[in-house]
């Protein structure tokens, strides 16, 4: 079944032609998505992936249709194998049938501005590559080669690296991407990430560069939390292009990954000859980042949470920590409390193979000087309990827990008003259910 979907997505990519945007990193892959998506959606007939389809079925996938929410959960890792059987056979079919039907019949999109409204295949699909083991990159261009290519972070200890010989080994996967891009095509590149920007010398194509660096083509400055009646609301910062500044304000998330996330979908608005004031009224307007991705959340007992509970890595567990030390310095503490209270909900960090100690502990030594209670869950989490110990946090602070279950209700009865909460692991850990136990019966964003 693979096999045929992928040649049903191959022969799509040669009957439309799309440009495809390829987006790769350790980090922020799926943020620099919606940003992008954000920035072209009212300019051109555009689809994006959804959820977490950056492999070699959800890449298909999303170039043969655009499928539901609920029918792509048959086809994740939500859906067990042996669950739903005639349900995902439907699924199946229905992506087969539609797929040829397209072919035979849709049309192409006219590749203007606003074409959008004019029916037909998308002129632009915006795709994660995921490198989750050596040869993945390869397996996905082999199936979509990209006419835009983003790198949003390696870091020195990159996610997914036990499954490689090392760092370098990882970096060398993700510049696969860039090097297979065309020479009339664009690599959009983070210029403050050392490893990243070293990659610019294996494309022939042409190097955009994004970050707060002198010297980066999309120049990021002036970052600062918004805050709106004394409770944050979300992140200011302005954007620089060739003499020229605008300012971009993203609500209900944090973090300088977001921000990042905004500079490299302004380089790609610029490709598609978009000025900087439709870029930033686009990335104010729409730009809304997926659940679980440093979202702030009103939570019970008049808490704030900052949700990050989808995914985690040493780098952007450090990103996450940064933000809530940031946060809890500008927020307003409540009437009948001097100071806001920082509360880290911190889970595993998986598949870092033999980093996996080292990662931890560095991540708690880093928690020892922001936070004022850590609650950790998972085996490996307990280094970064420990570490935090070591480094002077003090043991009545900590609290650890083998289950995301048991955590949930001990953050419950621990939080107060006033407690701004982060809550950050990888996704198998679960924490979204400490997330569902502490927010507000309406889950209404903060707004």
């Amino acid at each position: 079944m693979k096999y045929f979907i992928k040649q049903l997505a191959k022969l799509t990519i040669w009957r439309f032609n799309p440009k495809v945007i390829a987006i790769t990193g350790s980090v922020g892959k799926t943020s620099a998505k919606e940003a992008v998506f954000a920035v072209l959606k009212n300019h051109r007939r555009v689809r994006k992936s959804k959820g977490n389809l950056n492999n070699e079925l959800g890449v298909p996938l999303t170039i043969i249709g655009d499928w539901e929410e609920e029918e792509l959960k048959l086809v994740s890792r939500e859906t067990p194998a042996g669950k739903k059987r005639f349900k995902k056979l439907f699924f199946w079919i229905k992506v087969i049938f539609y797929g040829i039907f397209q072919l035979l019949f849709l049309k192409k999109s006219a590749p203007a501005r606003r074409s959008f409204s004019k029916g037909g295949y998308p002129e632009i699909l915006i795709l994660e590559y995921a490198a989750d083991r050596p040869g993945d990159i390869k397996e996905l261009l082999g199936i979509a080669k990209p006419y835009i290519g983003i790198v949003t972070a390696v870091g020195e200890i990159p996610v997914h690296v036990e499954f490689f010989s090392g760092p370098e080994a990882v970096a060398k996967e993700k510049s696969k991407l860039i090097e297979h891009l065309p020479a009339n095509g664009f690599a959009v590149l983070n210029f403050d990430n050392e490893i990243v920007i070293r990659i610019k010398e294996r494309t022939r194509a042409k190097v955009i560069a994004f970050g707060f660096g002198e010297g980066a083509d999309i120049k990021i400055s002036a970052l600062e939390n918004h805050i709106e009646n004394g409770r944050p609301a979300g992140i200011y910062f302005k954007l620089e292009y060739a003499g020229s500044f605008v300012p971009v304000v993203l609500k209900n998330t944090f973090g300088k990954a977001q921000a990042y996330a905004a500079a490299a979908a302004a380089c790609v608005g610029l490709i598609f000859d978009l000025n900087l004031v439709e870029i930033s009224e686009a990335l104010s307007l729409n730009y809304k980042p997926e659940k679980g991705r440093m979202n702030l959340i009103k939570g019970i007992k008049d808490t704030y949470i900052i949700d990050d509970a989808y995914n985690a890595s040493p780098i952007s567990m450090t990103e996450a920590l940064e933000t809530l030390k940031g946060l809890s310095a500008f927020a307003k503490a409540p009437a009948d409390k001097p100071t806001i209270r920082k509360i880290a909900v911190l889970g595993d960090m998986l598949e870092l193979g033999k980093y996996s100690i080292e990662a931890h502990e560095s991540i708690g030594r880093l928690v020892a000087e922001i936070v004022d209670v850590l609650i950790t869950v998972g085996p490996r989490a307990k280094f970064i309990a420990q570490a935090a110990e070591s480094a002077g946090l003090n043991k009545s602070r900590i609290l650890s827990f083998d289950t995301a279950s048991e955590a949930a209700l001990a953050t419950q009865d621990l939080i107060k008003k006033g407690d701004l909460v982060l809550i950050k692991a990888s996704r198998a850990v679960g924490l979204e259910k400490v997330v569902e136990e502490i927010k507000q019966i309406e889950n209404a964003p903060i707004v």
